[in-house]
């Protein structure tokens, strides 16, 4: 008899939870991450620095084997000794190790779960299998290894990489298990393609004002200027980017691309196309952190190229061009202290 009862229990338990599962799926819950670290609260993602890149598919230099690879994870930026807080909720396990040298740095745990847990109960019962993520959590000392967490409860705390690398832009690396970019769930919600706001985000490290290059011996950065050889005038805008600078999104907007601009396969010959929040740019001479999806306004579009490896002496930049061949330079100028 009891096992009659416990088996319609459950059976009862299953029906209830696959209800609540239909009528709020984690994946509309809670699309995006909570806040990783402390005094982070965008989940801002590592830019270039001495050591390298922290978005996702950023050279990460010579493996194992001597090979280049790719960098399979993020890096959102956190300091020393911040407190770490969990993304979503879910089932911890680990350590985690990354460096395998017994560093200060060389622990982590794995979260795994579905992003949900405000509105379900706890159960021992089976229960159908949820969509989620999976995550692991670099660089950082977990309050523990194991057990239960929920979506913004303290994790642990940031390890200290200065120590490590000194002068680094200390980070913890945010890897998904199946090696998928966790960037578009790092960024916070934002309202799609706003109209309101037309004035362009920086759009180069070090240059907040997207000051337009000058004039060099390889011509005028400005819009209209004549190019070499007669060859008509240039149909966009130069906006100052010294080389592996890190380069920005100028507003809210749905990635398409490669872009090719030279057609000869030299080292800057890459790009990408943002259309959204009512304007279309192509951006060239950098390599994008990724040629297809949405992307928002000053959140990490990619990084420089080698210019001074192609036309040494040039004031390196970021090629500008509107797709109808309109003048982008108020659009830049709009975002002048910004």
């Amino acid at each position: 008899t009891k096992k009659f009862e416990f088996s319609l229990f459950s059976s009862f338990a299953r029906e209830v939870f696959a209800k609540q599962l239909d009528a709020h799926p984690p994946q509309q819950q809670h699309r995006h991450w909570a806040q990783i670290c402390s005094g982070n609260a965008i989940n801002k993602i590592r830019g270039c620095d001495r050591y390298g890149c922290g978005f996702f598919g950023a050279d990460s230099g010579k493996g194992k084997h001597g090979k280049h690879g790719k960098h399979m994870g993020v890096d959102v930026i956190c300091a020393d000794g911040a407190t770490v807080y969990a993304p979503f909720s879910g089932q911890l396990s680990g350590p985690i190790r990354f460096f395998h040298n017994g560093n200060a740095i060389d622990d982590g745990v794995q979260i795994r779960g579905s992003g949900k847990c405000n509105r379900c109960f706890l159960t021992s019962l089976p229960l159908p299998s949820l969509p989620g993520y999976c995550v692991k959590l670099v660089c950082i000392h977990p309050i523990r290894y194991h057990g239960q967490i929920h979506r913004g409860q303290q994790l642990g705390r940031m390890l200290p990489m200065q120590r490590v690398f000194p002068g680094i832009i200390s980070h913890i690396h945010v890897e998904n298990c199946d090696h998928s970019d966790p960037t578009p769930l790092l960024t916070p919600v934002s309202p799609p393609f706003p109209q309101q706001d037309t004035r362009w985000a920086t759009v180069c490290s070090g240059n907040p004002t997207n000051e337009i290059r000058g004039c060099d011996r390889y011509g005028c950065g400005y819009y209209g200027a004549p190019r070499r050889n007669s060859k008509g005038k240039h149909r966009g805008v130069d906006v100052i980017c010294a080389d592996g600078a890190t380069v920005y999104a100028p507003f809210s907007g749905e990635l398409s691309g490669p872009i090719k601009f030279f057609h000869n396969g030299n080292t800057i010959d890459d790009g990408v196309q943002l259309r959204g929040s009512g304007f279309c740019v192509k951006l060239i001479c950098i390599h994008p952190i990724r040629y297809n999806g949405r992307i928002s306004k000053g959140q990490i579009l990619g990084k420089m190229l080698p210019m001074q490896r192609v036309f040494p002496g040039i004031t390196s930049h970021v090629h500008i061009e509107n797709c109808d061949h309109s003048d982008p330079t108020s659009n830049l100028e709009r975002g002048k202290g910004q």
